[in-house]
Order: structure tokens, then sequence, then C-alpha cells
């Protein structure tokens, strides 16, 4: 192995004392590739399976908390007791092959295609449409929805712990709708879930609180407890680098087990409310957390070279997404020093394979620019 690579390799520990093997972990990814009762497929199992032997731990596609938060087609649920047995089969796939297997949750508010949730009824914290092509423009969520849907995080990290996964990751990243509460695009709510940037916090920070709790009441100390986050928002009003350091600095108070920021470019700069724009997010974020809670890091990794630059800004936890569909291998390859195989780009040949769902796999194929290769 090239010894610059040996960081990858040495083992983690959380402060809730568990470890990890080392320090790669296999991103979320949305695979459009589950039942359409709501149950996690063979297909998806087989592609878990494939991707979970090498690295430390593997968090999940998001799985939607209530019927009116689905935003995928062929997304797997997580919103009633029925889908436990599922939940647990999808756990057990990544475990066996030797990860920590954590299971992300969210609602995907004003995000989510009418045609999935119950009559088409689309919800967010205020009554503001995405600036998107053919966006709706939701129903603003009365406080007592907004309780109720605190609760069902709650009640599907539960779930989560009963089917067996060594934790969850709160979803609050991607536009979706715990960020449609913090940003002030989608939040113009007057009440005391809007208003401050401490305000906009109040939803997301109940979640927290809320999923703290049931591990407390269900769970053992060894239960993992993430939160992922998007830095900036395009839009004006929107989420400013200020923003999240604020939010950052708050959730690095609340005895979460890691924080995982989610970025397109691993070392893209800060786009506005800071003064140094030349400074990376990751700076700024490493910076903000100080040393109180791990840092995941993820964006554009693909070959052992970009894992070195991104692992010298110091940042202690590393995850990998598309270049674990293109290479499967990525982490052994590396491990015994043949990082001069690793494939940066997808090959259209090999889908069976590379053991990628059909689903999944078309949406590769028609998405020019998101892989490298296509």
């Amino acid at each position: 192995m090239n010894p610059s690579n040996q960081k990858f390799f040495s083992p983690y520990t959380f402060n809730n004392g568990v470890e990890l093997k080392n320090r790669i972990i296999m991103a979320p990814m949305t695979n459009y590739s589950s039942n359409p009762d709501g149950t996690v497929s063979e297909e998806e199992l087989a592609y878990y399976a494939r991707r979970s032997k090498d690295v430390s731990m593997v968090i999940t596609a998001c799985t939607y908390v209530t019927p009116n938060g689905k935003g995928f087609h062929n997304e797997f649920a997580g919103d009633r007791d029925e889908m436990i047995p599922s939940l647990s089969q999808l756990a057990k796939t990544i475990q066996n092959q030797g990860a920590k297997a954590i299971l992300q949750i969210f609602h995907g508010g004003r995000m989510c295609p009418p045609e999935l949730v119950p009559h088409g009824d689309i919800v967010s914290a205020s009554a503001v449409p995405a600036e998107v092509a053919g966006a709706k423009t939701p129903r603003a969520l009365t406080e007592t929805e907004v309780e109720e849907i605190v609760d069902a995080f709650g009640e599907t990290a539960r779930r989560a712990i009963e089917a067996g996964y060594d934790g969850v990751e709160i979803h609050g990243a991607n536009g979706y709708l715990i960020q449609q509460f913090f940003s002030p695009h989608s939040n113009q709510r007057e009440d005391r879930f809007g208003g401050s940037v401490e305000k906009r916090m109040t939803f997301p920070l109940a979640i927290v609180d809320k999923i703290k709790s049931i591990v407390k009441e269900h769970a053992d100390d060894s239960f993992i407890v993430g939160y992922r986050f998007s830095p900036e928002e395009a839009e004006t009003p929107g989420i400013t680098m200020a923003d999240t350091i604020k939010l950052v600095d708050t959730l690095a108070e609340k005895d979460l087990d890691y924080l995982h920021v989610s970025l397109q470019h691993f070392l893209s700069k800060a786009r506005r409310g800071v003064e140094d724009v030349n400074k990376t997010r990751i700076d700024y974020l490493l910076e903000t957390i100080d040393n109180r809670v791990p840092l995941i890091g993820v964006g554009s990794i693909y070959s052992a070279e970009d894992a070195r630059k991104a692992f010298e800004t110091g940042v202690p936890l590393l995850a990998l997404g598309r270049e674990l569909i293109i290479d499967p291998d990525w982490v052994q390859k590396v491990a015994e020093g043949r990082e001069d195989e690793i494939v940066t780009e997808i090959n259209k040949d090999k889908q069976e394979e590379l053991v990628v769902p059909v689903p999944l796999w078309n949406v590769i194929m028609n998405t020019p620019g998101w892989f490298p290769g296509v």
C-alpha cells in the first residue's frame, strides 16, 4: 500500500465508543429500485452487498417517515411498522459484509412528486414553491402537523432500532423538508418555527431531540445518530455559509455522533455570508466544529489522490458516493496498492458486473454529466 494512504485505513472511534474499521464510508444515494409496496427489493440488497465489504459504514438511501414525505419513485418505506422486516433485511445485508448499517431518514416536503403522496397534498414550511420548472406550490404545515412529523421521525428511528441498524442519519440536506424549515427561502412562517435563523433551527433541533430521546428509551449508547446538511443555497434569500456556521455550531453541542456535509465538490468554496470566499466550506466547518464532533466530508472523490487531498484538510471521515457505483472495489484496490487500477468513469457495458439495479442504471445513463463517462 502507498504509505500516504495509511490514513484511510486507521480505525476511528466515535465518542460513544463505537469503532469503525477504517475512514471510508459509503455515502447515501437514491437508487429508485425498491418494490412498489415500499419494501426493499432483491436488486437493492445485491447492490448494497456488492459495496459493503470494504467500507466501514454504509449510509443507506433515504427512507420516508410519513406517507406525504415520499420523495422518489420506487423509494423504500420507513413510515410504518409493517416495514420493519424489510428494513431489517437491508441492515443485515450490509452488516453481513462487515460494515455498520446507518438508515437515512427524511421527509421530502415540497420536493415530493404530487403523484407519490396522498391526494397530491404537497407540504412544506410555507406556501413557497421550489425554484425549479413545474414546481407545485406546497401547503404550509400547521403547528400540529409539524409536531406530528417530528414524532414520525422518532418513530422511524425506533423502527431502525428494532430492525437492527447501527444508527440513523437525519437527512437535513439537499432541499428536503428539514432544510426547507431552515431556509429563509422556503420558510416564511411567523410562528415559533420561523423568522430568525435561531427560530428556523427549531424544527431541525426538535427532530434531533426527539430521536435522541427515542434512542435513550429503546437502544443503548452504541446506537449512532448523525445529521446531514447542505451548507448553502443558490436562492435569494437562501441559506448562507454564515447561517450554516450557526447551525453547525449548535448541532456540535447536541451530543450527535457525527455531522455529514453534502457537497458536490469536496473543496468547493463558500459562496456568501463569510468574509473570506477563498476559504473552502470544509475549512469553515472544521474550524467551527473544533473537534467537538466528527465531520464526514464528501464530494467528487474518485481517485486515491482525491481522497488524500481531502484527508489533508483534517476531515476525519470521508464518504464516497458515485465512485462506489463506478468501482465497488475502490477500497480494496487502495488497500492492496492497486490504486492505478481504480476505474473513475462508468463503464456502460458492465451494469450486471457492477450489480447496479436497472432503474438506477437507467437514471445514470440518462443523466449527462452526473457520472463521469456518461
